[in-house]
């Protein structure tokens, strides 16, 4: 065995063991997580605090309680408001579904005069198994989400625990970031440098961006449906804005819940129409502003390449994978892009020093994953 393959060995174990302990423990570690997350973000904050003349330890303290207060105004503010109209969606879901049933009725009937009761059948007996599997598939993610930490008690050791991890996260990030630093390996430290700002660059790129894309979807969708009388409509709106982040998932889920309360609630198709035209406003505007300017090309995260890292962590480890999808999407971009550079740099690519010309290749270059 060669010395750079022994020397990566206790590397790979203490990933391995890394990974065991976050899968045992993945329905308490999500308020470190958060905690870690608000450290992560407003470390630029803090040093700029701190260039103003503010100790570090102030700084942080801060900031904690700065979000501590607004976490605390908009849970006493909204909270009582979302639950009650949430509660009030659950029950009138039934009615809502009958409502929609009689409605589509007619349609029904059509698709049966053209494709006949032969073909109806197979369709109805495709639209069962797909919906069943669908709804298995929500069912394990609800699941998921309640057993991870969505309970009372975790709920309340979360609004004294985070805070803590906050503070003394973001007192000592510098100091924790220079002593990681110091384990790496000098003979491969220059380029370890390199990765690492540019999972950060690229990381609080999206999770700031796609934070405030967030908020402003979420205010525009709940404003915008609660001025058109729609029952239900802040929530349905904050609801669709925050899940904004899983790319078209937010807009589909929330004209989905909205157009289905709006055909039940309203007689006139005016007011349905203007439902259906919020979310096409709003998807617009995602699609051409807020995502260019507050994201843009500085993310490197392809919208399927995000969807999957989602699905692949709610799966695996519930909601503290969902938590942990985007920043693990990120690191293993940044990695695989790296890992192709030296690939095409390397003899397995093809002879060292050879031209586009040699190997009969277009000189075109080819853009980055």
């Amino acid at each position: 065995m060669s010395a750079n393959r022994r020397s990566l060995l206790p590397w790979i174990l203490i990933a391995v063991i890394a990974a065991a302990l976050l899968y045992l423990l993945r329905g308490a570690i999500w308020p470190f997580l958060a905690g870690m997350a608000i450290a992560y973000l407003f470390d630029p904050v803090a040093d700029r605090l701190e260039r103003l003349g503010l100790p570090r330890s102030a700084a942080a303290a801060v900031i904690v309680i700065t979000v501590v207060i607004f976490l605390i105004a908009v849970a006493v503010i909204l909270g009582p408001l979302l639950l009650g109209q949430l509660t009030g969606l659950l029950s009138r879901a039934p009615r809502y579904f009958d409502q929609l049933t009689e409605f589509a009725r007619p349609l029904v009937a059509t698709i049966r005069e053209r494709l006949g009761d032969q073909d109806l059948a197979r369709l109805q007996d495709v639209i069962q198994e797909q919906s069943g599997e669908v709804v298995a598939w929500l069912g394990r993610v609800i699941a998921g989400i309640l057993t991870s930490g969505l309970v009372l008690f975790q709920l309340l050791s979360v609004l004294v625990i985070m805070p803590l991890i906050a503070f003394f996260l973001l007192r000592d990030w510098d100091r924790i970031i220079a002593y990681i630093d110091s384990l790496v390996p000098p003979r491969i430290v220059g380029e370890v440098r390199i990765q690492a700002q540019e999972i950060d660059h690229r990381l609080a790129a999206y999770l700031r961006g796609m934070s405030l894309m967030c908020l402003m979807l979420a205010a525009w969708y709940g404003t915008m449906l609660s001025i058109l009388g729609l029952d239900f409509g802040l929530v349905v709106g904050i609801g669709a804005g925050l899940i904004s982040f899983i790319p078209y998932v937010g807009t589909a889920v929330g004209i989905g819940a909205a157009m289905g309360i709006a055909i039940a609630q309203f007689s006139d198709w005016l007011p349905v129409l203007g439902v259906a035209a919020v979310f096409l406003v709003g998807q617009v505007v995602q699609d051409y502003v807020l995502y260019p300017k507050l994201l843009g090309d500085r993310v490197g995260l392809h919208p399927a390449w995000v969807l999957f890292a989602l699905i692949a962590g709610g799966s695996l480890l519930g909601f503290t994978g969902v938590l942990l999808a985007i920043p693990a999407a990120a690191v293993i971009g940044v990695l695989a892009r790296h890992a192709i550079r030296r690939y095409r740099a390397s003899g397995l690519y093809g002879p060292a020093g050879a031209s586009a010309g040699d190997s009969g290749r277009s000189p075109t270059k080819v853009p980055e994953p």
